[in-house]
């Protein structure tokens, strides 16, 4: 099912039902851009720590906005053992533009191809994503509506309430107080703002939203006193309804992580294939594990595979997730037959693993979020000494190997380069291969030899204990 913003306020209260009544939700996201090609310090590198992978990563996203969101509800089903229905959504997004946010953001040529590639839906994206904010725009516009320091920047919007203010204006000079006017084809949180301005713009009016669009009612200035006062539409209510509508998706986004019903599986290169593999004769647990349908709705991916699509993807981290908590309960009960499987022992099964994410380039294979990060299990570091090489870059040291195996290269002094890769076998062959070359010497790095840290440490060091040494002979042998 796609969802957007026309079809978005209907669905919410179906939506907010299906995820509290959910064991678990999955859930996928589609960005505008993956990684832009970073470079120097802001590399992704096999040297970075956790830490570093993990900012390098949010700061390279924070370029992009998302597209789509992709959510598979898993709910089990009632009287039948380990059997799931899952209700699958595509959300297409699209920032909001309102009051005096119009935010900026980057396509990525590759990635806009890549999702052409696999019909990803653009027309949809762009003219009926459904509109959301971040948390520090949600603080801004709140503050903003509340205090009445609010206005409307965007061009076509300043332009639909300019002709509206001017129809309104036109239609008062004749009307007279009780004569009413309905402004059609104003929907969604533009509504509300079209009645914001002209509330604040003319005093002798009320507006109201109907099914049919926004009816514009002439009232006297002590009539609009009593509306604005007494009626259950209060302004500071009504304001209130107004943020709840711009926000749009945050609202449901915000109620789904209050829910408590996501398990983050990690993601590995290629998910298509970890999903085939455990519903194929190679999972040993095929024929006892659980079993999952489709809901009535949602029956697009019963029989097409929709690689991309969020919602499709989404639905492919649930099954794996559900699929691997069966492998790994049978690993726990080994040759003992496996006890009628629900998910609360699932997510027993799983916990370890919460919060965990697997990280495909990194020192270490997954970054922990809820505490420690694991040690690294990365093949060793290499040092590269170059003689007879002036000026040589880490670009060309790159290159220099990439024929034999891929390096990490960062430099360490002028002629010293560190190399780290995440195959031992790549480490062991480049040794083996330019074991006694004349001018590239490639050893394991040593912190406490290699580290011209140390070495200064030491230099100093011994600098110091010279003086000493001499100042104490010296000493000695004078008068």
């Amino acid at each position: 099912m796609d969802v957007g913003a026309d079809e978005f306020e209907e669905s919410l209260p179906l939506l907010q039902e299906l995820v509290q009544e959910a064991d678990f939700v999955g859930l996928d996201i589609e960005f505008t851009g993956l990684r832009s090609n970073l470079s120097g310090p802001q590399q992704i590198s096999l040297f970075d720590l956790p830490s570093d992978w993990y900012l390098k990563t949010r700061q390279s996203v924070q370029q992009f906005t998302v597209c789509q969101i992709g959510l598979s509800v898993f709910s089990a089903i009632e009287g039948e053992a380990n059997k799931y229905i899952a209700h699958s959504c595509n959300f297409f997004l699209f920032p909001t533009t309102f009051g005096i946010l119009d935010s900026e953001f980057s396509f990525q040529a590759s990635s806009v191809q890549f999702l052409n590639q696999y019909g990803f839906n653009y027309n949809k994206f762009l003219k009926n994503g459904i509109p959301y904010m971040n948390e520090e725009q949600e603080k801004k516009i709140r503050h903003d509506i509340l205090t009445g320091n609010w206005r409307v920047r965007s061009s076509p919007d300043k332009d639909q309430i300019k002709a509206v203010i001017d129809k309104v204006t036109r239609w008062l000079d004749l009307a007279k107080e009780g004569d009413w006017m309905t402004l059609p084809g104003i929907a969604g949180f533009q509504a509300f703002e079209v009645q914001l301005v002209l509330r604040q713009a003319l005093p002798d009016i009320w507006t109201v939203l109907r099914d049919e669009g926004v009816v514009v009612k002439k009232v006297s200035k002590q009539h609009r006193w009593y509306l604005q006062n007494t009626s259950c539409d209060r302004e500071s209510c009504w304001k209130e309804n107004i943020l709840l509508s711009a926000r749009g998706f945050s609202v449901f986004f915000q109620m789904l992580v209050k829910a408590q019903k996501e398990m983050n599986f990690p993601r590995v290169s290629n998910l298509s294939e970890v999903y085939e593999v455990l519903n194929s004769d190679l999972n040993p647990t095929k024929n006892s594990g659980p079993e999952i349908v489709h809901a009535s709705r949602c029956e697009k991916y019963v029989k097409t595979k929709c690689p991309h699509e969020a919602a499709y993807d989404a639905f492919l981290c649930g099954s794996v997730l559900l699929k691997v908590a069966h492998l790994l309960l049978q690993k726990i009960h080994g040759i003992d037959p496996v006890p009628e499987s629900s998910f609360p022992q699932y997510l027993d099964v799983l916990a370890p693993y919460v919060n965990q994410v697997n990280l495909i380039r990194a020192r270490v294979p997954k970054i922990n979020f809820s505490g420690p990060d694991y040690p690294s299990i990365r093949p060793p570091i290499l040092i590269l000494s170059i003689k007879r090489w002036p000026g040589v870059s880490e670009q060309q040291v790159y290159h220099k190997f990439q024929n034999l195996c891929k390096f990490d290269v960062r430099r360490l002094t002028r002629s010293q380069f560190l190399l780290l890769t995440n195959k031992f076998k790549d480490a062991r062959n480049v040794l083996k291969e330019y074991r006694g070359h004349p001018t590239l010497c490639i050893s394991l790095y040593r912190y406490w030899r290699h580290s011209p840290d140390v070495n200064c440490v030491l230099q100093v060091c011994g600098i110091v204990t010279a003086w000493a040494l001499l100042a104490f002979i010296f000493g000695r042998s004078g008068p």
